[in-house]
């Protein structure tokens, strides 16, 4: 087996050897075992699944938090000739009916997905009719509470696999400390000893920090990206930061661009490929930059301020020297981010009230089922989507509620080809039903309406197979569909719930979350302050023993970086409260919470403040420097 698999790794890829760890991971894949592969970033996780997409008989699936940072995976495989797509927003009618038209013919052997797709009810009809041997979860520790990203919408993976039959799974990770670990293989049933763990020292990183801030910085940053060329990425917090710091080494003859999630996305695209083609050799970026993205000559990653985590700089630094080649990894470190960072976390706990008008919600639905219009709800109760999301995985843990299925609300369709000739197309009952589909929907301007409520209670007929005729017609290219307004439907286990008890019993849930989070940024500095090795102690992090001494790493060569304090901040007495809030009570009301005023004044976007464009008001985020609980306290001396 062993040297069919490297047989068959030459003939398909070209390369004469495999990376440590994959050739145990794709041996148990290809025996048909499920599995998990923890790697650190850049040490070829892709590989585990894209050999065995190949030798299995069926597609593989494989579902990613972020799919349009999977472009240069899929350009590597298409390169390759290896039949592969993924489906997102980008695709046009026609392109994303052929993929799924090759999916479920079997001309596709590896299709990548992000993991909302799972709910779009439209695909679900699609993902029915294809065969799957294999679904990958890349990213994999979203889906513990644990982790450091955990998604929501990831908890629900395990009930898809078995909803879709699929019969196997890995799993793909760069950042797994133990905890994350046991949690990954519990929810899909992995043996632990089906998880292959290849260590996180890589000896070509040159782990650096250097203590320094303010004015220092940029003089710092320019030094060191001027000493030789080589493709790097500077990451930053804000997005603001991303565009000054672009602007400011753009000036002094450094070719650099922004890069952040409030661009458009072609914009970002763009940006993307001039660095992979080093048209563009430095870019500055937020987080949403440098997943997905296989470019192996990156020689310099460069925190210009502290990452959110462990976890966060573990995968960031991973990018660097995938080659080989010894690479630099160097934060310049102070404090003055800080509040920041832990601003974020304390913005995303929601409030009691909303939790309780959530609560309301399923205590006085008049006919379950419950329907769920997460927008809607995120507006109505002023909790963030994310958090939202959590809330209602919470209630599903406590057996409130259960989760059904999701319908888009709004169908809508074109006509490329007359009513008549298309039912002429059918005969008897399935004559009946094109008929009858016609005859409840309304023709508007451009768009023709149809009334799927009306013709269910009108017609013995199951939704889904309306759906299908649907998606049918517009494959066929006789209509062209479009649908909206996704629905969450729940089935209410009990409304037989004490309110007030429930709500104190979330918010600790949430208020454990947000003391974990913090304690994750508190490790973090602690972890660039300490007098040992940092290669060392960022391995014993992730559970990996055995090494005592890089022997390159800043406190291995320079001994334990001192950083300095934080910019003295005036004292929050000598702001106007009534000046600073005069805006925002204006549109929203006198009646604000704290936690409201506080997340405006600290720059933290709330549901609420969507509608009245509040992010435009002069003093949204005036405080967004100061530590989030002491902006908290002045609020409540003022109220």
């Amino acid at each position: 087996m062993a040297d069919e698999l490297v047989n068959k790794l030459h003939k398909y890829f070209g390369f004469d050897n495999f990376l440590k760890g994959q050739q145990e991971v794709i041996n148990l894949v290809v025996e048909k075992e499920s599995a998990a592969a923890i790697f650190p970033t850049g040490s070829g996780k892709s590989l585990c699944y894209q050999l065995p997409a190949l030798l299995l008989e069926h597609m593989t699936l494989v579902v990613s938090p972020l799919l349009a940072l999977m472009k240069d995976q899929l350009d590597f495989l298409e390169e390759k000739n290896i039949p592969a797509a993924r489906l997102d927003s980008t695709l046009t009618r026609d392109q994303y009916n052929t993929i799924i038209q090759k999916a479920k013919s079997g001309a596709i052997k590896i299709l990548m997905i992000s993991v909302e797709r799972f709910k779009n009810e439209r695909f679900r009809t699609h993902l029915k009719q294809m065969n799957i041997s294999l679904m990958v979860v890349d990213e994999a520790h979203c889906i513990s509470e644990w982790g450091h990203n955990f998604r929501p919408e990831y908890i629900k993976l395990p009930h898809y696999r078995r909803e879709f039959n699929i019969p196997h799974v890995l799993l793909l990770t760069a950042t797994a400390a133990p905890p994350v670990v046991e949690d990954m293989c519990k929810r899909f049933d992995i043996p632990r000893h089906h998880v292959i763990v290849t260590g996180f020292y890589r000896s070509n990183l040159y782990l650096q920090v250097t203590p320094c801030g303010g004015e220092q910085k940029n003089k710092q940053l320019l030094n060191r990206l001027a000493e030789k060329p080589g493709a790097s990425i500077v990451y930053v917090t804000r997005q603001k930061t991303a565009e000054q710091t672009a602007e400011m080494l753009s000036a002094n003859g450094i070719d650099a661009a922004p890069y952040h999630a409030g661009m458009k996305s072609d914009e970002r695209e763009t940006i993307q490929e001039d660095f992979m083609r080093d048209k563009t050799p430095v870019v500055v970026a937020t987080i949403a930059f440098g997943m997905g993205i296989d470019k192996v000559d990156i020689r310099r990653v460069i925190h210009y301020n502290l990452p959110k985590s462990l976890e966060s700089y573990s995968q960031e630094v991973g990018r660097a020297g995938r080659d080989g080649k010894k690479s630099l990894c160097e934060v310049l470190a102070d404090r003055d981010n800080i509040n920041v960072l832990e601003n974020f976390v304390y913005g995303d706990t929601p409030e009691a009230s909303g939790i309780k008008d959530v609560l309301m919600e399923i205590k006085n639905n008049p006919s379950p089922p419950w329907e769920v219009k997460a927008y809607s709800l995120s507006l109505q109760t002023d909790i963030r989507l994310l958090p939202l999301k959590t809330l209602l995985v919470y209630l599903e843990l406590f057996n409130i509620i259960k989760p059904k299925y999701t319908y888009f609300e709004d169908y809508s369709f074109k006509c490329l080809q007359p009513r008549d000739a298309i039912a002429g197309r059918f005969k008897g009952e399935r004559k009946q039903l094109v008929e009858a589909m016609f005859a409840h929907s309304q023709e508007k301007k451009v768009w023709t309406v149809i009334d799927i409520k009306g013709l269910l209670q009108n017609y013995n007929v199951e939704r889904s197979r309306v759906i299908k005729a649907l998606e049918y017609f517009d494959q066929q290219g006789w209509i062209e569909l479009r649908s909206s307004q996704a629905v969450d439907v729940y089935d209410i286990l009990t409304q037989n719930i004490g309110v007030e008890s429930l709500t104190e019993r979330l918010m600790a849930l949430f208020k454990q979350k947000e003391k974990r989070e913090i304690k994750r940024v508190q490790t973090m500095l602690r972890f660039f302050e300490s007098e040992k090795c940092l290669s060392r102690n960022l391995s014993l992090y992730f559970g990996e023993k055995g090494i005592d001494r890089c022997g390159h790493c800043s406190v291995c060569t320079e001994g334990k970086a001192v950083l300095p304090p934080p910019v003295q901040l005036p004292p929050l007495s000598t702001y106007n409260f009534e000046e600073l809030t005069s805006e925002i009570y204006g549109l929203l009301g006198s009646g604000l919470s704290p936690a409201v005023l506080t997340k405006f004044l600290c720059g933290i976007h709330s549901p609420r403040f969507t509608r009245q464009k509040i992010k435009q008001l002069t003093a949204f985020g005036k405080l967004e420097d100061y530590p989030y609980k002491d902006v908290e306290q002045w609020v409540f001396s003022k109220k």
